[in-house]
Order: C-alpha cells, then sequence, then structure tokens
C-alpha cells in the first residue's frame, strides 16, 4: 500500500461536529482471547445497560453508523429502540481489525516470534495474514472524513481498535513509524469517547 493511498486529513473551513465514539458492551468470550473481526454476540443485559446511558447523549436527528459485527449491532439496535429520530447505516469500515489465522486464539497461546515480527513490521504486516495496521487506518481514515465533513452529527458505535485508529486521525496521525506510536486506551466496553 503506498502512502498516499488513504488520503490525508484535511479539515475544512467551518469547524466539523464532534464526533460520539461508542464501543459495543461486553462480548460473550473469555477473557485474552483473539476476537477482532470474530462475529459474536454481546452480553444482552450490559448491551440494554449501555444503550441506556449512551442514548441520552445522541444529538436529536444525529446519524448512527455501525459496525456490521452483531456484539456493534445489538447496541445499535438498543439506541435505535430509545431513539427512534436517529438515521441509522452499517457502514463496514467500522468493522474491528481482522487478525485472520489468529481469530480464537488466546494472545498467550500466539507464538512469542509472532508477535514480535507484528511489533518490528507493525504499519505493514497482516498479523493474521488478513490485514494490517496500514489497512485498518485507511478505512478508518476514510469513514472519519466522511464523518467530518457530515453537516449532521454522526455517532459511530464500533471497536476499541477502531476507536484507537480514529483518534489517531483526529491527532493528524495518519501513519505510525512503529508500534510505540499505537493508542493504548480505549473507552470501556459499553463506554464512549468524544473526538
Amino acid at each position: 500500500m503506498s502512502p498516499g493511498l488513504c488520503g490525508t486529513h484535511h479539515e475544512g473551513t467551518t469547524s466539523p461536529l464532534p464526533l460520539l465514539l461508542m464501543r459495543h458492551a461486553q462480548p460473550l468470550i473469555a477473557g485474552g482471547v483473539c476476537y477482532g473481526a470474530t462475529d459474536i454476540e454481546a452480553d444482552a443485559g450490559a448491551t440494554q445497560l449501555a444503550a441506556r446511558q449512551l442514548a441520552p447523549l445522541l444529538a436529536p436527528g444525529a446519524q448512527l453508523w455501525c459496525s456490521p459485527l452483531r456484539r456493534c449491532l445489538q447496541l445499535a439496535q438498543g439506541l435505535r429502540a430509545l431513539r427512534p429520530d436517529l438515521a441509522f447505516r452499517q457502514d463496514d469500515r467500522l468493522a474491528e481489525m481482522d487478525f485472520g489465522g489468529w481469530e480464537g486464539w488466546r494472545w498467550s497461546d500466539i507464538p512469542q516470534a509472532e508477535l514480535d515480527a507484528w511489533t518490528a513490521q507493525f504499519w505493514q504486516l497482516r498479523f493474521g495474514g488478513r490485514e494490517s495496521v496500514a489497512e485498518l487506518m485507511c478505512r478508518v481514515g476514510a469513514a472519519w472524513r466522511d464523518a467530518r465533513a457530515s453537516p449532521l452529527p454522526v455517532a459511530w458505535v464500533t471497536h476499541a481498535g477502531v476507536i484507537r485508529a480514529a483518534r489517531l486521525w483526529a491527532q493528524g496521525v495518519t501513519k505510525l513509524q512503529d508500534a510505540g506510536g499505537w493508542p493504548l486506551d480505549a473507552p470501556g466496553l459499553g463506554s464512549h469517547t468524544l473526538l
């Protein structure tokens, strides 16, 4: 992938509206498992609680963009039940990073040599053979630019990796030199951040 393929971050002449990023609730999977693009459900009770807490944060008539994975669609459904004024759209660009062959493995069982190789080639290596951080950043960047250009408020229902990538875009970072530049913090399950 060429460095310019994703485009660059440009702000318009007017200040864009804040972007609300919401993370799905607790997925129904054991802790410590690599589950990026695995399509698993979230805990129903935790999802409903998150929907009740997040619904008041959404601006009237906001556009709700959602990852296609079930754990996010559940939260979007809960939000729409409470807020029928929301315009809904499923957006594949908001799916979590695809870890390919490592999906479903415990992180502690993935060979250290594989993790070291990913750290050494963090930007370009397709960890698990499916998707690189560069590709994740590219698709999230395209969604970021579309959201920032929208004349209406936009909220995302998405995943920790996507939120971290969006945080980089918000800081004007479009490419990483090494793994040390990747944000470690993300909203908790069922929580949110505003960019």
